[in-house]
């Protein structure tokens, strides 16, 4: 089970609500709505927890994709001319071992 902060609450509100109502204006103080925009209508609390739900669902789902921290793609280039250069074109290149640690560390 996970636990959110009041800090959490408010800024995933916040999201959620500019999530479902981009360029609205609006203000919010220790979690409580002040709806300032005549264009758009206030989303409702519902809405805003719905979405909330869609928001970290989203960012759940890629967690994976921020867990495979590949080395930086001018050091890749520069492990692999190394390994060109002494003749590790096979499974011995650091090249290789790094993208495989980042592989085996972080299984699909």
């Amino acid at each position: 089970m996970e636990y959110y902060t009041k800090d959490h609450e408010h800024e995933l509100k916040a999201n959620s609500i500019a999530s479902l109502r981009p360029e609205a204006q609006w203000s919010m103080m220790e979690g409580k709505l002040e709806w300032l925009d005549d264009k758009q209508t206030q989303p409702t609390e519902s809405e805003i927890e719905a979405e909330g739900i869609r928001l970290e669902a989203e960012y759940d789902a890629l967690q994976y994709q921020r867990d495979r921290q590949y080395p930086d793609l001018g050091e890749q280039l520069d492990m692999l001319f190394h390994d060109m250069t002494a003749d590790k074109g096979s499974k011995t290149g650091e090249w290789y071992k790094a993208i495989a640690k980042v592989k085996a560390d972080n299984p699909k």
